[in-house]
């Protein structure tokens, strides 16, 4: 019985959800949707609708008007969440997912490139002369070496960041 309904009412029930959908901003595929979860809960404490054709009309313009009547008792928060400041799980593990990639091209940089690099990332913010120090050459020669390390770097990440 129940799927003999749903083949009887596959037809209107496709265009009357297409007719209305762009009136009222809906997608037909999401009225449809709705419309048939409705009648399954119908169908299931009530039993077949008396009108099954006039039903589904009166449903679809139902589930039509729904999104209207919801977006006029939204309002926007006055002010971000507070939560929005805080950066979620999933934010916290792509953030790490790319200083891992970063680090790990970094370490497979040419000559001194690698020590330059992980001083320049440091945590502890190290001055130019702290590491011209550290790596033993002149502070002067830091700035084009830091150069040169970094077109290594771009040119060595370039690859990877296409392919993703």
């Amino acid at each position: 019985m129940t799927s003999d309904l749903v083949a009887a009412l596959r037809p209107l029930l496709t265009a009357e959800a297409s007719a209305e959908a762009y009136g009222s901003g809906a997608e037909p595929g999401d009225l449809e949707q709705a419309v048939w979860l409705r009648l399954l809960e119908r169908l299931e404490a009530d039993g077949p609708p008396p009108d099954p054709y006039r039903w589904v009309r009166g449903a679809v313009r139902s589930e039509a008007r729904r999104p209207r009547r919801t977006s006029r008792a939204e309002r926007p928060y006055a002010a971000e969440p507070a939560d929005a400041a805080e950066p979620g799980p999933e934010q916290l593990a792509l953030t790490a997912a790319r200083r891992r990639a970063l680090r790990e091209a970094v370490r497979r940089l040419p000559g001194r490139c690698p020590r330059l690099l992980e001083a320049l990332l440091s945590p502890r913010d190290l001055t130019y002369r702290e590491i011209a120090g550290e790596l033993g050459i002149s502070q002067g020669s830091l700035g084009p070496e830091r150069s040169r390390c970094l077109g290594c770097l771009r040119r060595l990440l370039t690859p990877e960041v296409a392919a993703r």
